[in-house]
């Protein structure tokens, strides 16, 4: 066993709760909407609730890349979102869509120095910017309703590719932390705002094409003697109507978790793991496929790394992936983050001078 050394260890290991705190959705076929959401799973990992160990400003960069397969009711409701089924048409697909994206995040976060509610109080945003490459092929068949009512066979193969390289939405968030010696508690608020490239038409997106709004809390366990870490974010999802299509996406729930050992002062390995399910339909107007509730699993390695850059700057390397299972009305694959976090280093604390020896 070894002491990382209490609240000094704190300090120096929480910085990976914000290499993974904006990491928010840039996906091409996922749930909801066409298979669209707007919840990454996946975003929080291990020291997720820990505050971060000094106040001021802390930037991230994260690589990520997603390669995802889907077949049936999700290459369904991409084709009802192209407009590629009218209104008339009764069908069913027997379709694959494939999707590869590779997104670059540039993430800007800001921990104040008075305290709130007794807890850290942090904002800031994401920017994105990168590619996504989606196609679609297979078979629809069915019947198409006519002018008087009667129905006629209806049979169509299509193969769709689809890519587009640009930036995605804007992401800003808010967020409280606490800590109680080995227990650490959050609780945050973010949201979508959609000014990246998104066109309904498109198969290939950035952006999600709607507003959304995300809230949830979280808890750590960490304790410095032993090395042991355990967190857990639980959030949910309130999407807005889609102005584009007039559909709606339902609530969707979240709980993302990680657990590590620190091996050493610098060194940590573990698993990290994610829970994705719709507990809302889908509706609106432009909703042609139903309920359509999704869910996903997904469980992978982590490794991280802690170094110093300066006297008041340090690093944090993290690279983890998650292969997924458990899929229903939503694809499934795999996907990959690679994380640099530059944050305000903990302040050493003085050396106090030995005091002078008197004889007499």
């Amino acid at each position: 066993m070894w002491d990382l050394g209490s609240r000094s260890a704190l300090r120096l290991l929480c910085i990976g709760s914000f290499a993974a705190l904006f990491a928010l959705p840039v996906r091409s076929a996922l749930a909801d909407e066409g298979g669209v959401s707007f919840w990454v799973p996946g975003l929080y990992g291990s020291l997720a609730a820990v505050p971060q160990q000094a106040p001021g400003w802390s930037a991230t960069t994260i690589y990520w890349h997603d390669s995802v397969s889907a077949s049936g009711d999700v290459a369904r409701a991409r084709e009802i979102t192209l407009g590629n089924i009218p209104a008339n048409v009764t069908a069913t697909a027997n379709a694959n869509v494939h999707a590869n994206l590779d997104i670059g995040f540039l993430i800007a976060n800001y921990a104040f120095e008075t305290p709130v509610f007794g807890g850290q109080a942090s904002a800031g945003f994401l920017a994105a910017y990168g590619a996504n490459s989606t196609s679609l092929a297979g078979t629809l068949t069915g019947t198409v309703t006519g002018p008087g009512g009667g129905t006629f066979p209806f049979s169509r193969s299509d193969s769709i590719n689809s890519s587009i390289m640009g930036f995605g939405d804007v992401y800003p968030q808010f967020a409280l932390r606490w800590n109680a010696g080995v227990n650490n508690y959050m609780t945050y608020i973010t949201g979508d705002i959609p000014v990246g490239m998104y066109d309904s038409a498109r198969l290939a997106n950035i952006g999600i094409g709607h507003w959304a709004l995300d809230a949830g809390g979280g808890y750590t366990y960490f304790d410095p003697k032993t090395g042991h870490e355990f967190s857990a974010v639980l959030g949910f999802t309130y999407n807005f109507v889609n102005p584009s299509t007039q559909y709606q996406s339902g609530v969707d729930m979240h709980l993302d978790w990680g657990a590590s050992q620190f091996l050493t002062k610098q060194w940590q390995v573990g698993l990290v793991g994610y829970l994705y399910q719709e507990i809302g339909c889908d509706s609106g107007s432009g909703d042609r496929v139903g309920c359509f509730r999704s869910r996903v699993q997904g469980i992978g390695p982590q490794v991280g790394y802690i170094f110093p850059l300066a006297d008041k700057l340090q690093g944090y390397l993290n690279l983890k992936a998650y292969g997924e299972f458990a899929n229903a009305s939503r694809p499934a694959g795999w996907n990959l983050w690679l994380t640099f976090n530059i944050s305000p280093a903990a302040a050493t604390p003085p050396t106090t001078p030995p005091r002078p020896m008197f004889t007499k």
